[in-house]
């Protein structure tokens, strides 16, 4: 195993740009109560330099999301009573998909069926390049068979609690209490880039894996999880590796939450601060 310590780095900009070389990021993400949780993933992806964001949500929540950025654009979905995207937006998800380079599916949807189909149709998909995050990763654990459905690249992002509910499906050994142990054993079970989070947030492939060295315990707040996604998803559409925007997506995302901090305090730090950090930590590397 191979411990990653020098950062990625994304390639320096052209000056003839545009929107269109910085990648398409699709994020599927939201549902009645939750809101807020696509929008944080989707502006996050938008200040960490994707070209183009498409947020996808369930219909009845557009208005609400559409409000809080008008930089990105979005995609009304299909909804049950509920207010959680359903079966019948499957198809358009698809569609979406594969208009993108990268694409995210997690934030505050919800658990159910159908949201369960949905996402073992999404890691079904080839030339797919997928960040499964927050009730994603629960949607998923409910099927123990789902590694052998994948042909997505995927990044896997959970926090301890979603980590085990993916460990208990797959693995009948006892998790290590080594927390870089846990993740390597889950991604080589899995073929999957996984990210777990916490403090020294770990992110490992089969054969290797990086330590995180920033954050800071005022980043334990509702939404932060949420920015990650929308960090991460954007290095990958701007073309690294899974890999590569797994281990620079935890490096800035920690480093805006020290900046955040600095300003504010460990306290009353919240998710949008840790956004509003995003360019100076970009600034910083």
């Amino acid at each position: 195993m191979k411990k990653i310590t020098d950062l990625p780095k994304l390639a320096v900009r052209a000056a003839d740009s545009h929107k269109g070389d910085f990648g398409k990021v699709l994020i599927v993400a939201g549902s009645t109560g939750m809101s807020g949780a696509a929008a944080i993933a989707a502006k996050s992806a938008l200040r960490s330099g994707a070209g183009l964001v498409n947020l996808a949500i369930s219909k009845s929540i557009l208005p609400i999301v559409a409000a809080v950025e008008p930089s990105y654009t979005t995609a009304a979905l299909a909804e049950d009573r509920s207010g959680k995207i359903c079966a019948k937006a499957l198809r358009d998800i698809l569609n979406l998909a594969a208009q993108s380079d990268a694409a995210a599916f997690g934030p505050g949807i919800g658990k159910s069926n159908a949201l369960q189909s949905i996402i073992l149709a999404l890691i079904a998909q080839k030339n797919l390049r997928l960040v499964i995050d927050a009730d994603g990763l629960n949607n998923l654990a409910k099927d123990p068979t789902w590694p052998d459905r994948k042909n997505a690249s995927l990044t896997l992002t959970p926090h301890p609690g979603e980590f085990k509910r993916l460990w208990s499906g797959l693995i009948r050994e006892q998790m290590p209490d080594d927390r870089t142990a846990r993740a390597t054993a889950l991604a080589k079970k899995t073929g999957c880039t996984v990210v777990l989070k916490g403090a020294a947030t770990v992110v490992a492939e089969s054969n290797r894996v990086y330590v995180n060295t920033t954050g800071n315990a005022g980043m334990a707040t509702a939404g932060a999880g949420d920015v990650l996604t929308g960090v991460i998803t954007a290095l990958a559409g701007q073309g690294l590796s899974d890999f590569d925007a797994a281990v620079l997506g935890v490096y800035l995302h920690g480093l805006a939450g020290d900046i955040a901090a600095e300003k504010f305090g460990q306290t009353s730090l919240i998710e949008t601060d840790i956004i509003a950090a995003l360019p100076e930590a970009f600034k910083k590397l």
